[in-house]
């Protein structure tokens, strides 16, 4: 594990491949591209660290959601609108664990006042299981939900995988 919030790079991937494997528009190639992915990561820096990840995403579209309102219309506003609508979503999946709902709610609070995600929750130790596939949940349900606001299904994915396509380049 990394200190000060820093979470390994492909660690951050693997995270979004998770969603991925999630998102039922996933092609199977894909999801089985991802689910390679995810376990090379698991692998090399440990289940943990990929945890962090979702962490640290969970923090990512939580201030594009803030932040990237179209003009003219309403701010979504994180304590009235996007916290209680991922919460109450949550029973939609039925492995979600009801007894990690308040960490997970913590990570969004922590999200919308603009604090680091990944250093807030560090400070509570090590990510159990159940609660990083809580997580996993909660970066999908926001995922659904930029694209729900953006009006096109897929544009986040979309987005991320172009942001690590462009990580990859600039490593090389």
């Amino acid at each position: 594990m990394t200190s000060d919030g820093v979470v390994v790079d492909e660690a951050i991937r693997a995270a979004w491949d998770s969603y991925r494997v999630l998102e039922k528009r996933t092609s199977a190639k894909a999801r089985q591209e991802a689910q390679q992915r995810v376990k090379a990561a698991v692998d090399a820096y440990g289940r943990e660290e990929v945890s962090r990840g979702t962490v640290f995403l969970v923090g990512v579209l939580t201030g594009y959601l803030i932040a990237e309102q179209p003009r003219g219309e309403d701010r979504l506003d994180p304590l009235s609108d996007l916290i209680p609508a991922v919460i109450r979503r949550l029973p939609t999946f039925e492995m979600a664990d009801p007894a990690q709902v308040p960490m997970v709610t913590g990570v969004l609070m922590a999200a919308a006042m603009g604090m680091d995600t990944v250093a807030w929750r560090d400070r509570f130790g090590q990510i159990p299981p159940e609660e990083a596939l809580v997580h996993g949940f909660v970066l999908w349900l926001l995922a659904d939900l930029f694209d729900s606001m953006a009006g096109r299904p897929g544009v986040i994915d979309h987005m991320m995988r172009e942001t690590f396509e462009a990580m990859i380049a600039d490593q090389g």
